[in-house]
Order: C-alpha cells, then sequence, then structure tokens
C-alpha cells in the first residue's frame, strides 16, 4: 500500500540551496527565521540518503523526526465531568 515514511529535520545554513533537497524526499515545511527543513522520505532508504545529504556544503546538521513513535492513542482514566452537567 503506502510506503512507509520518516522524517528529517535538516539544519541550513542558506535557505536558497533548499530546492536541491526536492531530489531526496518531500519537503514539507521550510522556516525561513530559524533556518531549517522539515523533509519525508521512505524509511526503508533513509540512512543512504541523510548519507548524501550530509554531504551538502550548505546543511549543518540533520536531526531524525520521532514522529512515527509518539503515541497517539489515549486512555482515560478520569471521568468525563461534562455528563455530569446533563
Amino acid at each position: 500500500m503506502y510506503p512507509q515514511r520518516t522524517g528529517l529535520i535538516l539544519w541550513v545554513s542558506d535557505l536558497k540551496q533548499t530546492k536541491h533537497l526536492e531530489k531526496f524526499g518531500t519537503i514539507h515545511y521550510v522556516s525561513k527565521r530559524m533556518n531549517y527543513v522539515v523533509l519525508y522520505m521512505n524509511a526503508e532508504k533513509a540512512e543512504e540518503t541523510t548519507k548524501a545529504i550530509q554531504k551538502l556544503s550548505f546543511v549543518k546538521k540533520i536531526e531524525r523526526s520521532y514522529r512515527n513513535e509518539i503515541r497517539t492513542e489515549y486512555n482515560s482514566n478520569v471521568p468525563d465531568k461534562a455528563k455530569l452537567y446533563t
């Protein structure tokens, strides 16, 4: 079905060259103020792609996004107070 995706946060020194990052994956967000780019790519090729991106001269640092590892299903043992007022 859909391939597993992973996100990378790329800290860059120059935003003019962020167009070159499109060949590595999908650019999701570019912060002009803090000079970083959020890039999504296939998880299978993430290691090879990270090594290739690190060699680019305008990339300062690469961080992995932990969005896939955050728990999104919540359970609450506290009773709902809205039901008390109805």
